[in-house]
Parts: C-alpha cells; sequence; structure tokens
C-alpha cells in the first residue's frame, strides 16, 4: 500500500509539473546570454567551473557542441519546481526514488537545447564529489498532450499514434525501470505552450577505457580537446 500510495503521488507530481514546466511564464530568466550553458564550452571549462564538494550530489550535465548545464536540485517537498534561470536544469527528485535521473528545465530557456539532442550522442554527468557517469542517448519520444490545459490529460506518442498514455502511464514509461537519465521538457506548437511533452532518454554507456574524474580532464592547455583522444 505504501508504494501504491508513493506511486500515486508520483504520478500526481508528474501530471502537475507537465502542466508547470510549460505555464510558469512569471519565472523571469536572470541572464538572457547562453553564459555556462553554451554549447561551445568545452569540458575541461564546464567541469572546472562546477563547485566540489565531497558529496554524491549532480553538478552538471554536458553533451559535446550541444549543451553544458549546472544541475540545480529542487526544494524539499517541492517536486513541481524548475529553475527559472537561464543555463540551468532541474534535477526531478520523484525521478530520484526510482533509481533513475529526471532533468527538467522550461521550454523557453535551457529546455531549448534538450530539443537538440539525438540518438548516439554522449551524456556526461557529473558529480559533486568529481566523479563522471557516462551515458548514450537511445530514444527521443515526443507525445501530443490532447488536453493541453489539463493537467491530467492523456497523451498520444507521435510517432506511434496508437499509443495513447495517461499521465500516470508516462511516468512509468520514461522515470521507471533499469537506470537510465531522461530529459524533459515542453513542446509548444499551435499557439499553445503545454501543447505537448518532450522526454530524451540515456542509458549507460558500456564500460570503456577513459577518464573518469574531473581532475584527469586537467590537461596541459596546449592539449586539443578535438583532436579525438577523448572518450
Amino acid at each position: 500500500m505504501a508504494l501504491k500510495g508513493q506511486m500515486s503521488r508520483a504520478m500526481l507530481n508528474l501530471s502537475l509539473l507537465a502542466l508547470n514546466i510549460s505555464l510558469a511564464f512569471h519565472f523571469i530568466p536572470l541572464s538572457t546570454s547562453e553564459g555556462i550553458g553554451s554549447r561551445s564550452k568545452n569540458f575541461r571549462d564546464f567541469s572546472n567551473s562546477l563547485e566540489r564538494g565531497g558529496t554524491d550530489i549532480l553538478r552538471g550535465v554536458y553533451v559535446s557542441n550541444t549543451l553544458a548545464l549546472p544541475i540545480v536540485q529542487q526544494p524539499a517537498g517541492d517536486s513541481n519546481y524548475v529553475s527559472g534561470k537561464n543555463g540551468e536544469a532541474t534535477q526531478f527528485a520523484t525521478a530520484s526514488q526510482y533509481g533513475n535521473i529526471g532533468l527538467l528545465a522550461h521550454n523557453f530557456l535551457s529546455g531549448k537545447s534538450f530539443s537538440q539532442l539525438a540518438i548516439g550522442q554522449e551524456v556526461r554527468l557529473l558529480f559533486d564529489d568529481g566523479h563522471v557517469e557516462y551515458f548514450v542517448i537511445s530514444e527521443i519520444l515526443r507525445y501530443k498532450a490532447l488536453e493541453p490545459g489539463n493537467p491530467y490529460s492523456n497523451f498520444q506518442n507521435l510517432s506511434n499514434q496508437d499509443e495513447i498514455l495517461s499521465a500516470g502511464e508516462m511516468f512509468n514509461r520514461v522515470y521507471v525501470g533499469k537506470h537510465h537519465v531522461t530529459f524533459q521538457t515542453c513542446i509548444a506548437a499551435d499557439g499553445k505552450s503545454s501543447w505537448g511533452r518532450l522526454f530524451v532518454v540515456a542509458l549507460p554507456k558500456p564500460k570503456h577505457l577513459g577518464l573518469s574524474s574531473w581532475n584527469a580532464y586537467d590537461f596541459p592547455r596546449d592539449f586539443s580537446l578535438n583532436g579525438g583522444h577523448l572518450p
């Protein structure tokens, strides 16, 4: 019964969150420049810009030539919070309860870069204690909200229109299961900011020889990051 209640709360949180991500235009970006989220920022510079404190907190996400975003946490008890600052992503606390990582952003702020992600790209997660985890984008899901203004709307898969999911089923689809990362933002269309939802799913990258900590990226200044020598 406790698990069922937890799942119900998670489904409700996702329903409300799906609406809040696209409708919270009262958030005012603190910066209109690309700043730290710039796609041109290399990994070494990005990693050196993040805080380190020896904990297991997720601090940043990096995808080469696409995004470099510091990650903020949701306030305790507020699983609907999404950062209103351009150049940041927010970790979805409810997804963490299922052993997975949800990264949220408004589609008029950092979420714009989520739509530029592509299958096969490597995702690097940087943690406060200095270690890096590697993932590979395996799936991109786009859903249309059948009732955009309703937080309990059903959602239609744009790639398979026979698949229609409730908000709870959609939560299961993108946040429950084996360990993975899910990027989430809204899709604006037809004059509706909450027209649909975008989910980009990345699975753990098979173990490989390479660098596994931020410090390993402290190369001499003349080292070429674009020379094909990095994992």
